[in-house]
């Protein structure tokens, strides 16, 4: 390797025998610093200096870096660059023999998708809420929970959703839940027959689903949401939707399909199991209101705070059609085990003073600049690579070149990076061609994080066809 301007050390490096440029690099290095040519402490170049030195990607010699950095060879922190271990002149050249199990992968960055930065939850102004929550709250909340939730929080969501998503209901109407997956558990008491569901979606939910006895038939996915044209074919009796933000592929569900799955519910008698996880969080478009708002007769509609505020409140809400309230309620016991009526009676104190707004209005702005900051940095440094669903919600689409989905999060975990492939959230049934892909969360990471958790991603994506 000749000299050049990049820091870090000069060395000679062999990549020879068998195995792919990563295999013969890590061989090379192992070799060289057990036998003493690379004493501890050293620094060794930087990732695009010995790629260009080497003549291979620079993505390759990032993950034998990290790889090796597992292993124990190497160190690594950023903002020093990476150093040949003290301790690596004890190790064996060939571990692959040891009865130790391999030490863990580390996750330096967490892009996985739908959560909120969790170091923004707004602590101070909750606080608030929760003392005057306590100060002014009837001896009877004190006692055993209403299982359909405390009345101040009805109320409080039912103005609030009606001002905000479109949503027309009443404070009797909702039943407080402790999350979207509790309340369709809940709802599957008052199902029948198959459910349509998005053919991209979250297995989780599906398993839900099929848990309860209850048969999924997938629906296709394009650019404007679930085909609800598809139903009357389908033989299902209710459908589950992401209508405002779809999940993950992240289109919009359009008026004229919107429209098409009420008409299907008033024909068949059918049910929308609306979920609606993202309606908060829009940037590049006017606000889209809950399907809910059209038939709520037809409709069971999903919302909590796990986005919006923190999954650990523990704190979800269902809609709910006026002849479906007892069953609800009754699948949900007599009285109220899952949500701890100090949080709800702080939400509706959050929600009516108006704390609320001021904190989506808050984050709405966070995300968008992270949205951006993603957005430019893959037009930097991969511009072969498509970003799609970025309207709205706390994620965003990756599309890769045929074939390299899997070996691009293996690139990933290996930088210790967490995150999702696009494939793994296909309904087994489908029809639909899998599409490579990422499914990346720019929600989770803080803020002094967000860029280099950005230039590590660029890293593990493939190089340009």
């Amino acid at each position: 390797m000749s000299p050049g301007s990049e820091s870090g050390s000069d060395l000679h490096l062999e990549l020879t025998g068998d195995g792919g440029a990563r295999a013969r690099l890590m061989r090379a290095l192992r070799e060289a610093i057990h036998s003493g040519r690379l004493t501890p402490g050293t620094r060794l170049p930087p990732y695009r200096a010995l790629a260009l030195d080497l003549g291979i990607a620079r993505n390759t010699v990032a993950a034998a870096y990290s790889e090796l950095v597992e292993e124990g060879w190497l160190t690594a922190r950023q903002g020093s660059g990476t150093h040949v271990a003290h301790r690596a002149a004890l190790l064996e050249p060939d571990r692959r023999h040891s009865p130790e199990r391999p030490p863990r992968r580390r996750i330096t960055y967490d892009l996985t998708p739908s959560s909120p930065d969790a170091a923004a939850f707004p602590r101070s102004s909750w606080i608030a809420s929760a003392r005057r929550a306590l100060a002014t709250a009837p001896n009877d909340a004190f006692g055993v929970g209403d299982p359909r939730g405390r009345p101040e929080l009805r109320q409080a969501l039912a103005e609030y959703l009606a001002r905000t998503r479109g949503v027309r209901t009443e404070a009797d109407r909702i039943v407080i839940c402790s999350g979207f997956a509790h309340g369709l558990r809940l709802a599957c008491h008052v199902l029948r027959g198959p459910v349509a569901v998005e053919s991209y979606g979250l297995g989780f939910h599906r398993s839900i689903l099929t848990e309860a006895g209850l048969t999924t038939v997938p629906l296709t996915v394009d650019a404007h949401g679930a085909r609800t044209e598809e139903l009357p074919a389908t033989g299902a009796q209710a459908v589950l939707l992401t209508p405002a933000h779809q999940y993950p592929t992240g289109g919009a569900l359009h008026p004229q399909r919107r429209a098409a799955v009420i008409d299907w519910a008033r024909a068949t008698g059918g049910l929308l199991l609306e979920d609606d996880y993202d309606g908060e969080f829009r940037y590049d478009r006017e606000p889209v209101g809950a399907v809910q708002g059209l038939d709520p007769d037809r409709v069971i509609y999903f919302g909590s705070t796990s986005k919006s505020l923190s999954p650990a409140l523990r704190l979800g809400w269902m809609a709910l059609p006026g002849r479906l309230v007892d069953d609800i309620v009754a699948a949900k016991g007599p009285r109220e085990l899952w949500s701890g009526v100090m949080d709800q009676l702080t939400l509706a104190d959050f929600i009516v003073g108006g704390a609320y707004d001021r904190q989506l209005r808050r984050m709405r702005g966070t995300y968008r600049r992270r949205r951006d900051l993603l957005t430019a940095v893959l037009a930097d440094r991969a511009p072969h690579i498509t970003v799609s669903g970025i309207a709205a919600g706390l994620h965003a689409v990756l599309e890769l070149p045929a074939g390299t989905e899997q070996a691009t999060l293996r690139a990933a975990r290996r930088l210790g990076l967490s995150l999702d492939g696009l494939s793994s959230h296909l309904h087994p049934d489908s029809a639909m061609p899998p599409r490579d892909g990422l499914v990346i969360g720019y929600g989770t990471p803080p803020g002094h994080a967000i860029a280099a958790a950005l230039e590590t991603l660029c890293l593990a994506l493939p190089d340009p066809p």
